[in-house]
């Protein structure tokens, strides 16, 4: 293991703590362990909160997506492990401005079970939850089985299109639809590279040969559906996008938002060469591409690989798309 650390059992607390001595404008704690963080200007009185949360080892996601317009609190794990139902109650407690508060995180077990005891605990208290389950990644299931998909980039557009809603005053009735909407018109397929090591592990979570790839390798290490030698950006690009467009039913006349996603040890320069080719797959079919991001949005560490999302736009989607927000890791004017 080669990293800058320190002792890896406080990988993830020195971290926290950085980000919020960076970032004390932005974003405050609500726990002694700083497992809880908010906007700093939370609770906003007749909004609806949205809590987000999950594992560490992904930034910018969970925690990078608090923000104006976006996610108004984050529960915090330990590297690819879930929050605690105490840091995701704090969090939700932290954030209620009197209408409800929107669970809004990935299809994952641990996740599930811990945000699932928060809810209780919070409807006891008075707060009303609601949760959407993000389940955008195409290799995991099939379309028939859409919600027992995990939760990988998409994760942005529901946060950037249920904030957006939330931020203009919606109900949690319709914030939670419009969440739901995005998951169900979204698809994401990913390739990896290379392994990703977790600090206090000190050894990669898997294997890889030197010259081979993985299509559909999930976030943490999860098997994919195909392994085998690298290949050119341009084949990848064209399986992953085939395989999305298919998923999704894309046709001429249709509009999408396109997400390039870098895993953590890609350069931009790969992930521009990604999207060209996805432009000129997409464009050749007479589908249009509107608001494009490339970036990192959801990493697994130090790994090599990226992955593609569509989301299908219909007049609603794409207004709430075009909306302004920020946080310390995202800002669209």
């Amino acid at each position: 293991m080669k990293k800058l650390l320190n002792q890896p059992e406080r990988f993830v607390d020195e971290m926290i703590e950085g980000i919020l001595l960076a970032h004390s404008d932005q974003l405050k704690s609500v726990r002694s362990d700083n497992r809880a963080l908010v906007r700093a200007d939370a609770p906003k009185e007749g909004k609806v909160g949205i809590v987000t949360g999950g594992g560490s080892g992904h930034l910018p996601l969970f925690l990078g997506f608090v923000g104006k317009g976006l996610a108004d609190g984050v529960a915090i794990g330990n590297v690819f492990s879930s929050p605690n139902p105490d840091q995701i109650l704090d969090a939700t407690r932290a954030v209620h401005g009197g209408n409800g508060v929107l669970y809004l995180y990935g299809n994952y077990g641990g996740d599930i079970l811990n945000f699932g005891m928060a809810a209780e605990l919070a409807e006891v208290e008075g707060i009303q939850i609601k949760t959407v389950l993000v389940c955008d990644d195409v290799a995991s299931a099939p379309r028939s089985e859409w919600e027992k998909r995990r939760g990988v980039a998409g994760l942005f557009y529901a946060y950037k299109i249920s904030g957006a809603c939330a931020e203009a005053g919606a109900t949690l009735e319709t914030v939670a639809a419009v969440a739901r909407k995005v998951v169900q018109q979204m698809a994401s397929m990913g390739v990896a590279l290379t392994p990703c090591t977790i600090p206090t592990v000190g050894k990669p979570t898997f294997t890889i040969g030197e010259e081979e790839m993985e299509i559909g390798m999930g976030i943490h290490g999860e098997p994919g559906v195909r392994r085998g030698k690298l290949e050119p950006a341009d084949r990848v690009t064209t399986q992953l996008v085939e395989a999305i467009t298919d998923d999704l039913q894309l046709k001429e006349g249709d509009e999408v938002s396109v997400l390039i996603n870098g895993l953590g040890a890609t350069p931009r320069e790969e992930l521009y060469i990604i999207y060209r080719k996805v432009h000129q797959l997409l464009v050749n079919q007479g589908i249009l591409i509107h608001h494009p991001y490339i970036g990192e949005f959801a990493t697994s560490l130090e790994m090599a690989g990226a992955s593609v999302t569509l989301l299908k736009l219909d007049e609603e989607l794409k207004e709430l798309l075009d909306r302004p927000a920020s946080s310390p890791f995202f800002v669209q004017i």
